[in-house]
């Protein structure tokens, strides 16, 4: 999971950071948790910023070390929940490609958002929530052209 507030260690590396959980959780051998956490940095697109503190980095750059850090833990579904929320204009663009990508490779994403244009692009299928319930839910390409419920087409018609 990987939320709008990225819930780094303020006192540890970026690579620490990625490293943490497989080391003291998971007990895995350090040096096979270095290479991982180098993998993943260059998947993410932050070499050279391996050994940077949360504080050194953007908030987009803090938000795809948390990405890593998840990955790092093998997840077979990764959710996102609002991840762009607390970014500005320029990091969003960062961080969703990152998450394309991942989409791409084969990663299975859910993501709770209201960047609209890129549910749009991404996504296999979207659900509308309103008062924690689905309202409506289909492919984009129906979901955003002949919404039915009347909750959905009010949403959609202040976003579009």
């Amino acid at each position: 999971m990987v939320f709008q507030q990225y819930n780094l260690f303020p006192h540890r590396t970026a690579r620490q950071n990625i490293m943490m959980a497989l080391i003291k959780v998971l007990k895995e051998p350090k040096a096979e948790v270095q290479e991982r956490a180098r993998a993943l940095i260059r998947k993410v697109r932050l070499e050279g910023k391996e050994d940077s503190y949360p504080g050194e980095l953007s908030g987009g750059q803090q938000q795809r070390v948390a990405i890593a850090r998840s990955l790092a833990m093998r997840p077979a579904v990764m959710l996102f929940d609002e991840v762009t929320a607390a970014l500005d204009l320029e990091t969003v663009k960062e961080v969703l490609v990152t998450i394309k990508d991942l989409a791409a490779e084969g990663m299975t994403c859910i993501l709770v958002t209201h960047e609209m244009g890129f549910a749009r692009e991404i996504a296999d299928h979207i659900y509308f929530t309103d008062g924690g319930k689905i309202v409506e839910h289909g492919p984009p390409s129906m979901f955003f052209s002949q919404a039915k419920d009347p909750r959905t087409q009010e949403f959609l018609s202040q976003i579009l």
